[in-house]
Order: structure tokens, then sequence, then C-alpha cells
């Protein structure tokens, strides 16, 4: 019997072919399985692609790179690809300084905020979390400095370690007078010692 509706308005079976969004978000829920079950390391594209049913091809279209999948799959606020250079991108003498600005942009927004201490909360309760976010900083932060700069990885681990601390006192435990300084205040305060961090 002919369907009578107009061809326009038929419903396509089960198997029609899924559009740029559904492959997308399809990609970065076997993504966040991946990432969950296999650690950041242990998670490839390939894998990623295997698990959606896709070419890695198309993985790289959408994301670029693991780092890209991750950022996006995890909701990471914050993209190193773009911080990293754009605080190595300063004078040698000016390192700690622009690193303390980087951080004080990124955490007075309360959007970019939120889910960087939703994660820092799972990795303080959740060892899987822990591990989690511990390799990828360890590759996308701390690697990628340690190969644009000559720091140490102690120096440039206690350089993140005191300007987290200082974020979070700050923003979310809003201690005084260092919730109200100003950020030229902090900046003049801090960057000495992150300076003396990231070239001694």
């Amino acid at each position: 019997m002919t369907d009578p509706r107009p061809a326009g308005s038929r419903t396509r079976g089960p198997g029609r072919r899924p559009g740029p969004t559904e492959t997308r978000e399809k990609i970065l829920a076997e993504a966040r399985d991946l990432f969950a079950e296999k650690g950041y390391d242990g998670a490839s594209l390939r894998a990623i692609a295997r698990a959606a049913g896709v070419d890695p091809a198309l993985v790289h279209h959408f994301f670029g790179n693991k780092e890209g999948v991750f950022i996006e799959a995890m909701r990471f606020p914050v993209d190193p690809s773009v911080l990293l250079p754009r605080i190595l991108s300063a004078p040698r003498d000016r390192l700690g300084e622009l690193m303390v600005r980087t951080f004080l942009d990124v955490w007075r927004d309360a959007d970019r905020r939120a889910p960087m201490l939703a994660m820092l909360r799972s990795a303080m309760t959740n060892e899987r979390a822990a591990a989690l976010m511990r390799e990828f900083v360890a590759s996308a932060l701390f690697g990628r400095a340690r190969q644009a700069t000559d720091a140490s990885p102690l120096g440039i681990q206690a350089a993140a370690g005191q300007m987290i601390g200082l974020m979070i006192l700050r923003y979310v435990l809003c201690i005084e007078p260092l919730a109200s300084a100003s950020e030229d205040e902090l900046i003049e305060l801090v960057a000495p010692t992150i300076q003396r961090y990231l070239t001694s």
C-alpha cells in the first residue's frame, strides 16, 4: 500500500544516518566512559573512535586531538593549548606576573570557576577522578610547560599549587583581606614568588 503522507513528512526508519551533532555527542559520551575506565593516558583516540563507531579522522575533525576530546568530554573550562602559550609568550622576567594575571582572569569568571571546583572536589574524594586529573595535568599542563621553559618539574608544580591555593582562598573560602584585595595588589605580592619557581 502506498504511504499517503507527503514524502517530506515521512519519518525515517531507525537506520537513518546520524547528523553531525548526534555523532559529536556520541563521540563525547564514549570518550567520557573510556576516560573514566582507562584514565587519560589509557584512552587513545583510536579507541574512542572505535567505541563510537566512527573513523578516527572524524574525531580529529571535531576535536583536533585527544586533549581536545578530554576538554569537551569532561567540560574542562580551560584549554591548555590556548592558556600556556599566552603565559609563555611573556618575556622571561615577566613569566610570574603573567601566570598570576592569567589565573585571576580564569577564576574571576564564575562560569569557568564552577566546573574547575567540581573537578577538584571529585579528585579529592574519588581516586579514579584523581588519577584522571593527575594524568591530564601532568601531560597537558606540566609536560607542555617543561618543554617550553627550563623550569624544573618541581618548580612548575609549586607555581601551579600556589596559584590554585590562592584562588581557592580568594574565590571559594573568601578569606579576608585576600578576597577583597585588588588584582594588582595580588600580582605585586605573589608574582615574584611564582617568578622564582619558574626561573630559578
